[in-house]
């Protein structure tokens, strides 16, 4: 008897519960649900914000005031500040142009021709195309090809948020790879880090000339002109790649059981050889019959190559030099244009080393499974056992954020960066502790292909020769 009066009460109590959520006097159900459905916290300390997205991520941006998340079949941004998100739309893929102050994302669908640029913040489409089948997103530039025939192709240049191109050039058709956002060029393949995504520095500006493989040959484009320099078909043993505004030639041989290189940069407007080396693997070929397959491995206009003595080594890719030779037993984990950041050979740190000098920037402890990327604005270090994620200063080491975590590091922006595991991802805000990036980069609005601002004043992004900014004559290195 007590059994059923017990039994009974809970039912006139859920009854009454259901009739006043139906009512609207009250309803406790919403916030039920979402403490059943509340996420862990993702890091300690914890993140500015964190929320569940609809998928899992395959990239994330940060794009001014929005963070801009692809996922397979739809894109959404949310709020920086906030996360809330602020605007969602069906998409097989997204890629983000512009700069902090003028970004945009382009969207589309595989198979089909032409993409849409939206305001990252609202979601209003701000430009509309129907027949580009591939576009390339940079800080300061958008570029995408469309073709009247396989043969008959287009290539044209905007600003992010210009409504008219730049200039357009002819490519007599574009490899079958092309499609959808960012298909490869022939250029560099950056070093990979467990924990870090590729994409996390974001955009980078455009450099001086691009790469497009057409038919096996290789169409060297000027990205400030739209001129296209060279049109060049590679040897048997040779691989074509462009880095730091030259042409490089990479020949394998194979003779005695081993691979031989040989690398000759030439001039993109003459042709003529501006430098060469013998010797230096840049990770181009296989173990089978020295077949190169692979793009060299490096950043911006730097190359990495390995030593016959097995030593690494980071090349100017526009004049050759040898900016960085590691010890025996370093391993290179991170690299651009200015600094190179290294396991030490006892693998208990890692040493940031600022490029053509023998100056050290930063030591910090690390395990010898470390991995590192390097972004504008920060140098992101990720270790295990425990797992971390730290960021840095990447000029002087400070921490801007230290992180106890299994997250990834998904993106970086001036003032913060996104983490993410699963489909949770979350707001770290650096400087929490006073201190922040002593020089953010500024995009400056949108400077021109090959410059780094208004006033073409040097942020730290003009390579070792000043190659990527504008000659104060007026003229312009071929």
């Amino acid at each position: 008897m007590a059994k059923g009066s017990v039994r009974g009460g809970l039912l006139l109590g859920l009854a009454v519960v259901v009739a006043l959520a139906a009512t609207g006097v009250w309803n406790p159900f919403p916030g039920i649900w979402e403490w059943v459905d509340r996420s862990e916290p993702i890091s300690e300390p914890d993140v500015v914000w964190q929320q569940r997205v609809g998928g899992t991520p395959r990239s994330v941006t940060i794009a001014g005031d929005a963070v801009v998340v692809e996922q397979r079949t739809r894109v959404e941004a949310r709020s920086l500040a906030t996360g809330a998100q602020l605007w969602e739309r069906k998409a097989d893929w997204a890629a983000v142009a512009g700069g902090d102050r003028d970004p945009v994302v382009a969207v589309g669908k595989l198979l089909v021709k032409g993409y849409e640029l939206l305001d990252p913040t609202t979601g209003v489409t701000r430009r509309r195309d129907d027949d580009a089948v591939a576009v390339w997103t940079y800080r300061n530039l958008l570029l995408d090809a469309r073709c009247t025939d396989a043969t008959d192709c287009t290539l044209s240049a905007w600003d992010p948020r210009g409504t008219a191109p730049l200039w357009t050039a002819f490519l007599p058709g574009v490899h079958s790879g092309l499609l959808a956002d960012n298909p490869g060029l022939r250029g560099t393949r950056r070093l990979t880090a467990t924990r870090i995504d590729d994409g996390v520095a974001g955009a980078e500006a455009a450099p001086p000339l691009l790469g497009f493989p057409v038919d096996g040959r290789v169409h060297v484009v000027d990205t400030a002109t739209g001129r296209v320099l060279q049109n060049v078909e590679p040897s048997r043993d040779e691989r074509l790649s462009v880095v730091g505004g030259r042409l490089l030639r990479v020949a394998a041989r194979s003779q005695d059981g081993t691979c031989y290189f040989a690398i000759s940069a030439r001039d993109s407007a003459t042709g003529q050889e501006a430098w060469q080396r013998a010797g230096v693997n840049l990770r181009t070929a296989d173990s089978a019959g020295c077949v190169q397959r692979e793009d060299p491995q490096g950043a911006r206009n730097v190359l990495i190559g390995v030593a016959p003595d097995g030593r690494e080594a980071v090349i100017d890719g526009y004049d050759g030099r040898l900016l960085w030779v590691g010890d025996s037993g370093t391993k290179l984990i991170a690299v651009d244009d200015r600094l190179a950041v290294f396991r030490a050979a006892d693998k208990r740190s890692v040493i940031a080393r600022e490029l053509g000098t023998e100056k050290v920037l930063w030591t910090r402890q690390a395990s010898g499974k470390a991995g590192a990327a390097l972004t504008p604005y920060a140098a992101v270090v990720a270790d295990e056992k425990p797992s971390r994620l730290v960021a840095l200063d990447p000029r002087t080491g400070k921490e801007l954020a230290a992180l106890r975590t299994s997250a990834n590091a998904l993106a970086v922006g001036s003032q913060g960066m996104i983490i993410g595991e699963g489909r949770e991802i979350g707001y770290v805000r650096f400087g929490a502790s006073g201190n922040s990036p002593t020089r953010p980069p500024s995009d400056g609005g949108n400077p021109r292909p090959g410059s780094t601002g208004p006033g073409g004043q040097d942020d730290g992004d003009c390579g070792p020769k000043g190659e990527l900014c504008p000659d104060p004559g007026g003229g312009k290195d071929g």
